[in-house]
């Protein structure tokens, strides 16, 4: 079941980061124990409640695809539904297929909400293995419990294309 009618609560506002908002976004994604790398203000989208930063999330471009990641509400924020407002926020504004990867099946569950669906790593598009490889590796030799996704909105039409570097 896909999120369709979402509000944010009054006070709160979405928009692009900018410049400012680099270290702020850091400090939430450290925070929240997510990756720190990969880490371009350029690409992410907040949500502001009363002139404070509540909730980031970015969209990564690889070749061909994109990733959804380091979605982080802050913890006076949550329960609001603010990660559900920018997940799909995010989804509306991809320009390619779209998938991410999570920690555990509660996390999985939240984003299933909006179509995702689990895939094998095997099965993901050749630009992405690289950068979720070292959580692939984690899943099979202590169990991290990693889960893969794929947004099917849009299908990828070559997923085999050979690795390129991140676009910006």
């Amino acid at each position: 079941m896909q999120q369709k009618n979402l509000t944010l609560p009054s006070g709160c506002s979405i928009r692009r980061a900018n410049s400012e908002d680099n270290w702020p976004i850091r400090l939430l994604v450290l925070g929240a124990k997510l990756d720190p790398t990969q880490l371009r203000w350029e690409q992410f989208w907040v949500i502001e409640c009363d002139r404070q930063l509540a909730a980031c999330g970015q969209l990564r471009s690889f070749a061909g695809i994109q990733e959804l990641g380091s979605l982080v509400v802050a913890k006076a924020w949550r329960d609001r539904g603010l990660g559900s407002f920018l997940t799909q926020h995010l989804i509306n504004t991809a320009t390619g297929p779209l998938y991410l990867e999570c920690l555990g099946q509660r996390l999985a569950e939240f984003y299933q909400r909006f179509g995702f669906v689990q895939v094998a790593f095997e099965d993901l598009p050749r630009s992405l293995k690289p950068k979720f490889r070292w959580s692939h590796l984690g899943k099979k030799l202590i169990r991290v419990p990693v889960v893969f996704m794929h947004y099917p909105g849009t299908e990828a039409t070559n997923l085999n294309q050979p690795p390129l570097q991140e676009e910006i």
